[in-house]
């Protein structure tokens, strides 16, 4: 593939770092002299696990690998209890952690995996991060996957908060590298690391999750920390709420918010959002078509996966890739309002889940909540609350009463729980 020569020539007479991880500081010149694990054993087509993080070594395996023809699959330490599913799903041929190579010998195969090799393509195998079901092994051909890096675009200084084995992570640091770029990788993700990390390194763009941003906005007087430099505020991988948008707009007047949008499956889409306090965005990008059917949005793209490696393909015999967000459209922009999943039906009457959260989320005191659907004889369906908060502020009698005077009776939670909410590895509610 030549991506090592490609980049050789873009960063030719640059010195400047191109990376910070742990407080080192890495140009590419570094990855270049990084030659300390023999990948001799690693041939055109092996599908080849990488196990690490954004560092000089990962970094220099990644871009080896890519060279020799190989269908990599990066990893992360946070999912070591699902590696062997991945290896699995993937057909793993080759392992590599810490600079270390083990062979995986199996006699499997897959006609998508033999159709890039007979097409002499590396490949990229991302997993899926749904909550239902075992994760999905979308395969890309990295071919395609890396053309569209080609073209030269505008970078700022980036924390890189998402993960490795994220295809925003793995979009960021591409991007960086083909931009003469400089990404930094946080030491911790908690609320106070990165924004300590965006004060000494002058960071201008912060991608990062709404799970995150609320914490942040809850959380007071980080807000106060939030350096002059940061200038852009990406959020994704799950739906915001307005009322954390709203905040966050107001407190922090001079960060521009912008909503990211998109899954493993369709590669990387342009996403614009109409106003920085509007939860509305429209999307493209080359080859990108979307439509709406039953308020469901499906997206057609030509630098779509190949397909799944344990499931069949979501696509239907046009192309089309039903996302089951269900959405609201004005001026050609569409606002996520929830998953079909989330529908809730109580005595006929249809609303989603995250209608009673984004008013159970206005109460002062409350960090997370999550609204679910349970049986219900008389009515079909009900909705509980879990909510996930200062028990010392949030009076429950009082937190009821303030929901029925917001909600129609029919939303109203019939049964509240506090507790804890889990956050995943990925900063996502699980």
């Amino acid at each position: 593939m030549g991506v090592i020569s490609d980049l050789s020539e873009i960063w030719r007479n640059c010195d400047h770092e191109f990376l910070i991880y742990k407080q080192q500081r890495i140009k590419f010149s570094d990855i270049l002299l990084q030659n300390k694990v023999d990948l001799s054993g690693v041939k055109s087509g092996d599908v080849v696990a990488i196990i690490g993080d954004f560092n000089t070594l990962t970094i220099q395996i990644m871009l080896r690998v890519i060279d020799i023809g190989g269908i990599i699959v990066p990893l992360t330490s946070s999912t070591e209890k699902e590696h062997e599913y991945f290896f699995q799903s993937a057909l793993v041929d080759i392992i590599i952690k810490d600079g270390v190579v083990n062979r995986r010998v199996h006699a499997d195969s897959h006609n998508l995996i033999n159709r890039l090799r007979n097409l002499n393509h590396g490949g990229l195998i991302l997993f899926s991060t749904g909550t239902t079901g075992r994760p999905k092994a979308i395969l890309h051909d990295l071919s395609k996957f890396l053309f569209r890096f080609k073209t030269p675009r505008p970078t700022y200084r980036t924390l890189n908060f998402l993960l490795f084995d994220h295809i925003g992570g793995i979009n960021t640091l591409f991007h960086t590298l083909f931009n003469k770029g400089v990404v930094i990788a946080p030491e911790e993700r908690t609320v106070e690391s990165v924004l300590d990390s965006c004060r000494r390194y002058d960071i201008e763009l912060l991608p990062t999750t709404p799970t995150f941003l609320r914490m942040m906005l809850i959380s007071g007087n980080y807000l106060e920390l939030i350096p002059e430099c940061l200038k852009v505020i990406t959020y994704g991988t799950e739906r915001m709420d307005q009322p954390t948008l709203d905040g966050l707009c107001n407190e922090l007047p001079k960060v521009d918010f912008r909503q990211t949008y998109g899954m493993s499956e369709l590669g990387i889409l342009r996403i614009k959002s109409k106003a920085r306090n509007s939860l509305y965005m429209k999307i493209g990008g080359e080859g990108v078509e979307t439509r709406v059917v039953n308020n469901t949005l499906q997206i057609r793209s030509s630098n779509r996966m190949l397909g799944y490696l344990n499931a069949a393909s979501p696509f239907d015999t046009e192309g089309w890739y039903e996302t089951n967000d269900i959405v609201e459209v004005y001026e050609g922009a569409y606002k996520i309002v929830g998953r079909v999943s989330e529908v809730i039906n109580v005595g006929g009457l249809k609303f989603m889940a995250s209608e009673v959260e984004r008013v159970a989320l206005m109460y002062s005191g409350v960090r997370h909540v999550k609204a679910t659907s349970k049986p219900n004889p008389i009515s079909g369906e009900h909705v509980e609350l879990v909510v996930d908060g200062d028990e010392s502020i949030v009076d429950k009698i009082l937190y009821i009463k303030f929901l029925k005077e917001f909600l129609p009776s029919h939303m109203v939670p019939r049964r509240i729980y506090f507790g804890k909410i889990s956050i995943g590895h990925r900063f996502k509610k699980n």
